[in-house]
């Protein structure tokens, strides 16, 4: 007769859980609450969703690592708690955005608030565990959670979108399955730690196979990043979201991906493994490159943003290349900078949304749109160029700062031509942002009316905009504290 199973509650650590079963919770809560009541106004779910990311981000705060939970495959280190709280920032961020003035339908239902939280808690999985069955719960959580949001926003273009990111991301979790299986048959575990033992001791042979699992790997994660060649998805599934979802994706989906990038990738520069290291050169030079040149002749300033977000991300994969302490705190640095400032100019796009597209049935913000806007919204057209001025790395605004130091890491590893590679790329970069700041400030108007550009505007979201244009300006002084604490907490990690 088998002995039954004995399982202490204290070994199991279940706080390791609480921050995600606190979201469960709300987004369940949310649920019931509509099931009694249909006349709760838009406000309260939006109140109540950030009650509960507060919470969380109070909880996470709370939790004392590195530890394990739950078995062993919750992991809090120093990095899942760092991406966490840039997830809970940017979903804060982002659900104020639904209180604008325009009555778009999504923001009226219930399970919108409920999906977004229960999205969440897929992120938070991913970042926070080294098991890859839970990496690939949680990205499917996310995933099929996002889809939905995308497709709620109730337009064509936002149908096309879903569908598009739905059928990439199956591939996408095809291809992470096979990685986890190919690994798994050779190692004997699915467990990241594990698996980088067995095949260091092993001297990562057969070679074939572990080839074959770098590469499966490589493209589950770059359609998350997305990194050439699985980036094609991304300007479509853009243009279809609202302009705040699609700010939130160019964030958050990439931050839970790098994080999964790092640590497996780890496990093969960290034995300095030279073939990975030429493939994650190839791809983040390919991937700048052809996004930038792309980027150059959008005519629709949102899908102009996805190119660019494309480029960011293979500006980062330079230094998951790099690997230690210095590159890590470096990504870690660039994507807190990056998420305020491109959240910022998603919800300048916000701003100027209209139920109805006003400049022609292809595109909602296409270049002309803005034309002359620095003579009808002298103060809209100021802020914007402010966050196309950062995003083009121009001193003192954030992303430069966070580029000096991604680009110094990149240079103190030794690779000074990959570096020259990155500045040459952030020249091209400043081209298109230019771009929009030629058509609102030196072409003539093509509207007197300037609350055409206002029009989905609310206090709310100027709050937003405040928020992420103080942190934009005066990242100079931020810069060094944010870095100090991203460093220990990278240390604390072993990364």
């Amino acid at each position: 007769m088998l002995n039954p199973i004995s399982i202490k509650i204290a070994t199991l650590n279940l706080a390791t859980l609480t921050p995600m079963a606190i979201l469960a919770f709300g987004a369940l809560a949310i649920i019931c609450i509509d099931l009694f009541t249909k006349r709760l106004d838009k406000s309260f779910f939006v109140m109540f969703t950030l009650l509960f990311i507060f919470l969380d981000f109070t909880a996470l705060i709370g939790l004392n690592g590195p530890s394990r939970g739950f078995f062993g495959v919750m992991l809090v280190d120093g990095m899942s708690m760092l991406a966490q709280g840039i997830i809970l920032i940017s979903s804060a961020l982002f659900i104020i955005t639904a209180l604008s003035n325009k009555p778009f339908k999504e923001f009226k239902k219930a399970e919108y608030y409920a999906l977004f939280l229960f999205m969440i808690v897929g992120f938070q999985f991913m970042v926070a565990t080294d098991n890859l069955i839970l990496i690939f719960i949680g990205l499917e959580t996310a995933s099929l959670a996002l889809y939905t949001l995308i497709a709620l926003h109730n337009r064509n273009k936002a149908f096309e979108a879903a569908i598009k990111y739905f059928t990439m991301g199956a591939l996408a979790a095809g291809f992470f399955a096979m990685a986890s299986l190919i690994l798994y048959a050779l190692t004997g575990s699915i467990e990241l730690g594990v698996i980088s033992k067995v095949l260091v001791s092993r001297g990562f042979a057969p070679g074939a196979f572990t080839l074959a699992g770098v590469v499966f790997m490589l493209m589950a994660l770059g359609f998350k990043l997305s990194i050439v060649p699985t980036h094609t998805w991304t300007p479509d599934v853009y243009e279809g979201s609202s302009a705040p979802l699609a700010g939130y994706m160019s964030v958050v989906p990439k931050i839970a991906g790098l994080v999964v990038a790092i640590r497996f990738f780890d496990i093969f520069l960290s034995s300095q493994i030279q073939w990975v290291q030429d493939i994650l050169i190839f791809l983040a030079v390919l991937t700048m490159t052809l996004a930038n040149i792309t980027a150059l002749v959008q005519e629709d300033v949102k899908r102009m943003l996805a190119f660019s977000s494309i480029a960011h991300a293979g500006f980062v994969l330079t230094a998951i290349m790099v690997g230690g302490t210095q590159a890590n705190s470096a990504i870690f640095l660039y994507w807190i900078l990056f998420m305020f400032t491109n959240i910022g100019a998603f919800t300048m796009l916000w701003i100027a949304r209209h139920k109805k597209n006003l400049w022609g049935s292809r595109y909602q913000h296409p270049f002309t749109k803005f034309s002359g806007m620095v003579k009808v919204a002298p103060m809209m057209a100021t802020l914007f160029a402010i966050f196309m001025f950062t995003l083009a790395g121009m001193p003192p605004f954030s992303v430069f700062w966070g580029k000096l130091y991604l680009i110094s890491s990149v240079i103190n590893s030794g690779h000074v031509v990959l570096a020259v590679i990155m500045v040459i790329n952030s020249a091209i970069a400043i081209y298109y942002y230019m771009k929009l700041i030629v058509y609102m400030f030196l072409k003539d108007p093509i509207t007197e009316d300037g609350n055409i550009y206002i029009a989905n505007s609310s206090t709310p979201i100027k709050t937003i905009v405040g928020i992420t244009l103080f942190f934009t300006v005066a990242a100079s002084i931020f810069v060094q504290p944010i870095l100090s604490v991203v460093t220990e907490l990278i240390k604390s990690s072993g990364y």
